[in-house]
């Protein structure tokens, strides 16, 4: 199936929606105008379409493989990297004077959309580069930058993310990799890092890998734990003491080498100061939420686009009101109406979030001097929410598509399976979605006094407001949907207040859910509002945006009528599930 970046609707959402705009009155990104926007991404698209998607069922069948300690990509995935280089697609989102473009990440973070959908596993490799070149930035030294920031940012080098280990899974405070101090002011790390995204690999000739280990003395726990960077290839051209022991056997993203990476003393340059080891990755594991939340967007949207020529091209049963000899293409039955709806209204909700986080992050560090505490909290409000809410949504609109496919859609050469087992990744690794709900619901809903959340309500209370003036006749009902999802909220969060832990942490994943639904419609509401504006000033194409109108309504009644449920469900309480009864005092 052929794939083709949706740039229409990615523009759309990202300055109508996230309201990109805004970020030229800055002074930040003085190259950044409309006409650039439209010029990086149609070249991205080509880049997306041309060149990586062929390559997504090579990387499928093919498998990343690893022989005598050398990792090799499948065909094709060597000369894509090389053509992403040149393009200097890596540097996009970053400083001129780093060796980057000097664009806004929000760019960034729409050109990696594309990506994501046309090769997941490819463009795992660059993805994990954005967010070591973010850590280096905010806490490397002077020569550390000097030596390895200008060809990360060219993409001549990737970076991995070394944090889990064999017994520690996500509790990063029980790992025992070791530093030990060398007399030339490096450190020898020892130790054994598994699930390593691109640990290995031969699209380049150096791999700078970003470590997490414990100096002598330090802290259990945490608190105890420094961030290291150790190259592969050392400044003198030798190889460092380390390699990948092992590719994992995965259940999809096959193309991109999970490598299981041994250090035997290799050497190493801390990043930050000792035992602010976690401060340091938190800046990686950030940018990687967001991130991993664009890749639940993009294997959607990429299911979506194979459902959608399925359903036109299969013809089985009858339809209603057709007056064509049957059978008719299932596109005319309303249940697969039905779920292709869904499936684009929850990618196009999805999207918006991801794009209006990544937005707030650029306002919060590069707009006006008192209101970019605002957008940071809006940024940290935001990314747990992109990283969980989206990658679920990935999951689901991937497992549509299967069914749209039907029985097709379970056999192998469709290709609908591969975007199934692809997504499943996602809501599991940069920090699981049950850990982002309870970050969530714990740091976030807390910060500031609630600050975030009351932000957000008054935001949301705006949107209504323009919804209820408005003479179009589909949109008023939308400030009634919104204004009840919004009320459904506020209550849950309010329990909140009061509730203690466990009952809390019972809510936190239904919290989330209802967070991302109530953000995500009042997102697509936005975007009915802007598409009502281009009808009126006969801007652009009158069906597309009578499609953003309609969209918002059908996820209005479909999705955010079932907010009040959903508070149920959040406010149950620990007790109710304890009693289902599990085993726990044998």
């Amino acid at each position: 199936m052929t794939f083709r970046a949706p740039v229409d609707e990615i523009r759309f959402s990202l300055e109508e929606v996230a309201a990109v705009d805004q970020l030229k009155a800055t002074g930040a990104f003085p190259e950044f105008t409309d006409d650039l926007t439209g010029a990086i991404l149609e070249e991205a698209s080509k880049l997306s379409n041309e060149v990586l998607a062929p390559l997504n069922r090579v990387g499928d069948l093919e498998h990343a493989k690893l022989k005598d300690g050398v990792v090799t990509t499948p065909t094709g995935f060597k000369d894509a990297y090389a053509k992403f280089v040149e393009g200097g697609w890596q540097g996009l989102q970053f400083r001129p004077e780093d060796g980057g473009m000097g664009l806004p990440r929000a760019l960034g973070t729409a050109v990696l959309e594309m990506l994501q959908s046309a090769n997941m596993a490819f463009s795992l490799g660059p993805m994990l580069t954005y967010s070591a070149i973010e850590a280096l930035i905010a806490h490397g030294s002077d020569a550390l930058n000097e030596a390895y920031l200008p060809k990360l940012i060219t993409g001549e080098w990737t970076s991995s993310m070394n944090l889990t280990e064999p017994h520690a899974g996500s509790d990063v405070g029980l790992l025992t990799t070791s530093a030990e101090p060398n007399a030339d002011g490096s450190w020898a790390v020892t130790g054994q890092k598994i699930y390593i995204t691109w640990g290995e690999h031969d699209c380049t000739e150096n791999i700078i890998h970003m470590v997490l280990a414990r100096t002598p003395g330090s802290p259990a726990g945490t608190k105890g734990i420094s961030l290291f960077l150790i190259p592969k290839i050392m400044p003198d051209g030798t190889r460092n003491a380390l390699q990948a022991i092992g590719v994992e056997h995965k259940m999809g993203i096959h193309g991109s080498p999970t490598c299981t990476m041994d250090y035997a003393g290799a050497a190493g340059w801390m990043v930050g100061d000792e035992n602010a080891g976690m401060k340091c990755m938190f800046t990686m594991m950030n940018s990687a939420r967001l991130n991993v939340g664009v890749q639940g967007v993009g294997i959607a949207e990429r299911a979506f686009q194979q459902a959608l020529a399925y359903a036109k091209d299969r013809k089985q049963g009858r339809a209603p009101d057709m007056d064509t000899p049957a059978p008719h293409a299932i596109i005319a039955h309303p249940d697969i109406q039905r779920s292709l709806a869904m499936m684009k209204a929850k990618i196009s909700a999805s999207r918006a979030i991801c794009l209006s986080c990544a937005v707030a992050a650029d306002m919060a560090e590069f707009g006006e001097e008192e209101e970019r505490e605002i957008w940071k909290r809006r940024e940290d409000l935001l990314t747990p929410i992109a990283k969980a809410w989206s990658t679920d949504i990935g999951v689901e609109v991937a497992s549509m598509g299967i069914q749209v496919h039907g029985g097709a859609g379970f056999i192998e050469e469709t290709g609908a399976a591969q975007h199934f087992r692809d997504a499943r990744i996602a809501p599991i690794y940069e920090g699981t979605n049950a850990i982002q709900a309870i970050d969530l619901v714990g740091r976030k809903m807390k910060m500031a006094g609630g600050a975030a959340f009351t932000e957000l309500y008054d935001d949301i209370e705006q949107t209504i407001e323009t919804l209820a003036a408005s003479g179009h006749p589909d949109l008023p009902p939308l400030a009634e949907r919104l204004q009840d999802s919004l009320d459904a909220l506020r209550e849950a969060v309010n329990w909140y207040k009061k509730a203690d832990q466990a009952d809390a942490l019972a809510g936190a994943t239904p919290f989330l859910t209802l967070a991302g639904e109530v953000i995500g419609g009042w997102k697509l509401c936005v975007g009915a509002v802007a598409a009502r504006r281009r009808q009126k000033d006969k801007v652009g194409d009158p069906a597309f945006a009578a499609h953003h109108i309609a969209l918002a309504g059908f996820f209005a009644e479909s999705v955010l009528t079932l907010s009040p449920s959903r508070v149920d469900d959040i406010t149950m309480g620990a007790d109710m599930i304890d009693e289902v009864g599990f085993g726990l005092d044998d």
